[in-house]
């Protein structure tokens, strides 16, 4: 018998239907979404070498990728060649990265760290930008959040003016905080949209080697920490940002005819976007997710983790400049995470429906 200690396995009510009628073989999944999420995407890593370097390597079938802030940055990883290495790469870069911090201050410049960030972009993916465009079953879908009116530009006093407006907003009706920032997706081959968009004001652009990097580093650039990413070629004109600032965990209307939704997940929760990380009434799984699998890790495996918490951006100020130590931490972590891997890939050898809990 299967037991799950570090992994937990929730499905929709669709999703569950077809477990019990087919089980699940890689063609079965259509979607694979990558949430913001800062760190906490660091313990996805194992389950992405899996997924993409032996489980879908054994089929056919075009996937639809759709990340937002490091989500985006993994699944652009999974489209380059030899996708194990490069994720291993990606977990060694992301785990040292390293910023200065000026003398009296407690964090650096969004500047600096935006300036600092685009190059390890650049260092990282160089001239390989080619083979994440052009995979031929993996179809890229890169969420950032553009500014509109106030917030099209990123000014200090506008900034916070506009962010304080879409807060306001957003707590009354989500779809209203559209007035303030837009969702802006930059696609591979100009794919279809993989999901609806009725939910929320969206924009489509075609992803291309001229703007892949500005359109990855702005999903990655969360307001005020990072500088917005300015006029993206070929999208609109204005100031863009993090995609996790309208959708979080991409709690989106993934369309059925494109196949099971299989979710690595770092919580249960799909929570909609970056501003209702408050808004409990918000987290729960909605009929968009019907046909969702959820992989989380456990919050009783969890806790056993240094600072019994997963890796998150409060480490950076938490140990300061002993960056040694904030690294050893998160290597521990990232390495129990193979526990998550190897628990699902057991699972797929040996399914059990007893241990797939409603989402």
């Amino acid at each position: 018998m299967v037991a799950l200690r570090a992994l937990q396995i929730y499905a929709g009510p669709e999703a569950r239907s077809h477990l019990l009628k087919e089980g699940l073989k890689p063609e079965h999944v259509g979607i694979i979404p990558a949430a913001a999420g800062g760190p906490k995407g660091l313990m996805l890593g194992r389950l992405d070498r899996f997924l993409f370097g032996e489980w879908l390597a054994n089929s056919q079938h075009a996937v639809d990728l759709v990340g937002a802030s490091i989500g985006a940055w993994r699944m652009a990883t999974a489209c380059l060649d030899h996708p194990v290495a490069a994720f291993q790469r990606l977990e060694h870069d992301y785990i040292h990265q390293t910023y200065d911090v000026p003398p009296g201050r407690k964090r650096p410049t969004a500047q600096h760290v935006s300036e600092r960030f685009g190059q390890g972009l650049k260092d990282f993916y160089g001239d390989r930008i080619g083979e994440v465009l052009n995979h031929p079953r993996y179809r890229l879908h890169v969420v950032t959040s553009r500014g509109r009116h106030v917030l099209g530009q990123d000014r200090p006093w506008r900034t916070h003016l506009g962010y304080m407006g879409a807060y306001l907003t957003n707590a009354f009706h989500r779809p209203a905080m559209g007035h303030w920032l837009e969702r802006v997706v930059f696609s591979a081959r100009s794919a279809e949209l993989p999901f609806g968009v009725a939910d929320y004001r969206t924009r489509q652009v075609p992803l291309t080697v001229e703007n892949f990097m500005p359109a990855v580093q702005a999903s990655c650039s969360i307001p005020f920490m990072l500088e917005a990413v300015h006029d993206i070629p070929g999208g609109p004109r204005g100031a863009y940002w993090d995609g996790g600032i309208t959708d979080y965990h991409l709690h989106l209307a993934y369309r059925p005819d494109r196949g099971l939704v299989l979710y690595p997940h770092f919580q249960r929760q799909v929570v909609p976007g970056w501003l209702d990380k408050a808004l409990a009434w918000r987290h729960h799984a909605s009929p968009m997710l019907a046909n969702t699998i959820v992989l989380a890790p456990n919050p009783a495996w969890v806790a056993q983790l240094p600072l019994g918490k997963l890796p998150d951006r409060t480490d950076f100020t938490r140990y300061g400049t002993d960056t040694p130590a904030r690294v050893a931490a998160w290597q521990q972590a990232v390495s129990a995470s193979q526990q998550l891997a190897d628990e699902w890939a057991t699972w797929l050898n040996q399914p059990d429906l007893s241990l797939v809990q409603p989402l």
